[in-house]
C-alpha cells in the first residue's frame, strides 16, 4: 500500500497593510505652511500679550475709570465718552483734523521719495553699498532716544517763537515761483506744502525702511522683461510706468500701510497721539477717555488703510471683466435650464403615478 500523502497545513502569511499614500501637498500649501511657521512667534506673542489689552481697551472706552487706593473704580457710562470726545472736547476734533492734514501729504511724499531714491540707488554701480548704508543709518538712530531728543528740541524751538516769527515762517516759501502758482489756486494746499518743507528733514528720517523694501522689489524684477521691452522700442518712461511701477504695486501697498502707522506713532507730528498719552496719565477718569481716543483714532487709521487698499487694488482689464460677466450669465442660464428640466421630470413622474403608467 502506497503511503498516503500527508497534507501539510497551509500557513497563512500574515497580512500586511498597504502603506498609506501620502497626499502630495501643492506648492502653494507648502508656502502657506512656511509662512505661518515664520509668523508663529508673532501670533503667539499677540495672543499672549496683546489680545487681552486689545479687548479691554474696547470695554474701557465705554466706562469711567478712576484710580483709587484700592485699585481702579470702573463704572459703565455707555457712549458718554464718545459724546464728550466729539461734542464737548475742544482739542480732540481739531487734533483729528490736524492728523488728517499731516498724514495724507506726508505719506505721499515719503512713498514717492523712497521710490525715487531706491530707483536711483539701483542704477548706481559705484559706491552702491555705502550709499545704501547712509540712507538706512537714520532708521537706526531714530529707533533710540536720539530721535526723540531731536523732535523735542524742535518742538521747544517752535513753541519759543513769537507771533511775528510764525508769520515769517509761514511766508518763508512765498517768494518761490511754483509756490506762488499753487497758492493762487489753493492757499490751503500751499500752506500744507510749506509745512511739509518745514519738516522735510524729519520726513527724510522715515524713508530708510521704504527704500530698502523698494530696492528689494526692484532687484526681483526679471531683467529679461526690460530687454524685451527695449526690443519693442519702449523708452525709459514707458518701461517705468508699464513694467516697474505695476510690478511694485504689492510692495508699495506694504510701504504705504507701514508709513501710515509709523507716522502716527510720533507725538511731535501727530497731536492725537499726544492727547492719548496725556489722558492716560490722568487718574480721574483719564483712562476711559484715553481708550475712547485710541479707538476713534484706530478706526480713522483703518479707514485710511482701507482707502490705500482700494488705491492699490489690481484692476482687471475691460475685456476680462466683460468675459467674466458673460460667463456668469451663461452659468445663470445653465442653472435655470437645469431647474426647468428637473421640474419637468417631477411633473412627468406625478402624471405617471396619477394615470398608472
Amino acid at each position: 500500500m502506497a503511503d498516503k500523502k500527508v497534507k501539510e497545513p497551509k500557513v497563512k502569511a500574515p497580512k500586511t497593510k498597504a502603506p498609506k499614500k501620502r497626499k502630495l501637498k501643492t506648492y502653494q500649501q507648502r508656502q502657506d505652511r512656511n509662512g505661518y511657521a515664520f509668523m508663529a512667534p508673532w501670533i503667539i506673542g499677540f495672543l499672549a500679550f496683546t489680545a487681552f489689552p486689545f479687548v479691554m481697551t474696547i470695554y474701557l472706552s465705554f466706562t469711567h475709570v478712576k484710580a483709587t487706593i484700592l485699585g481702579y473704580d470702573i463704572k459703565w457710562v455707555g457712549l458718554a465718552n464718545y459724546n464728550s470726545a466729539f461734542f464737548k472736547s475742544e482739542t480732540f476734533v481739531p487734533a483729528l483734523l490736524s492728523y488728517l492734514q499731516m498724514i495724507i501729504p506726508y505719506t505721499f511724499i515719503v512713498v514717492v521719495l523712497s521710490f525715487i531714491i531706491a530707483y536711483l540707488l539701483c542704477k548706481i554701480n559705484v559706491g552702491k553699498s555705502i550709499l545704501r548704508t547712509i540712507y538706512f543709518l537714520p532708521v537706526i538712530i531714530m529707533s533710540g532716544p536720539v530721535m526723540t531728543q531731536i523732535l523735542n528740541v524742535q518742538d521747544a524751538g517752535q513753541a519759543a517763537t513769537t507771533a511775528t516769527d510764525a508769520v515769517v515762517q509761514t511766508n518763508a516759501f512765498s517768494d518761490i515761483f511754483i509756490m506762488q502758482i499753487i497758492q493762487s489756486y489753493s492757499p490751503a494746499f500751499a500752506n500744507g506744502l510749506a509745512g511739509v518743507f518745514d519738516h522735510l528733514s524729519i520726513i527724510l528720517w522715515f524713508t530708510g525702511i521704504p527704500i530698502v523694501l523698494f530696492i528689494n522689489g526692484l532687484q526681483k524684477i526679471n531683467p529679461s522683461i526690460y530687454e524685451a521691452a527695449k526690443i519693442d522700442s519702449a523708452n525709459a518712461w514707458q518701461i517705468m510706468w508699464k513694467i516697474t511701477i505695476p510690478m511694485l504695486k504689492s510692495i508699495g501697498l506694504i510701504i504705504t500701510v507701514f508709513t501710515v502707522i509709523q507716522l502716527g506713532m510720533y507725538e511731535s507730528i501727530n497731536p492725537v497721539y499726544e492727547l492719548i498719552k496725556e489722558q492716560t496719565g490722568k487718574t480721574d477718569g483719564g483712562l476711559g477717555y484715553a481708550a475712547t481716543y485710541s479707538w476713534i483714532y484706530s478706526i480713522l487709521a483703518l479707514l485710511i488703510i482701507g482707502i490705500v487698499f482700494l488705491l492699490f487694488k489690481d484692476r482687471k482689464p475691460k475685456d476680462i471683466k466683460a468675459r467674466q460677466k458673460q460667463e456668469k450669465k451663461l452659468k445663470k442660464l445653465d442653472k435655470q435650464q437645469k431647474r426647468r428640466l428637473a421640474a419637468q421630470k417631477r411633473h412627468q413622474r406625478k402624471e405617471a403615478k396619477r394615470f398608472g403608467k
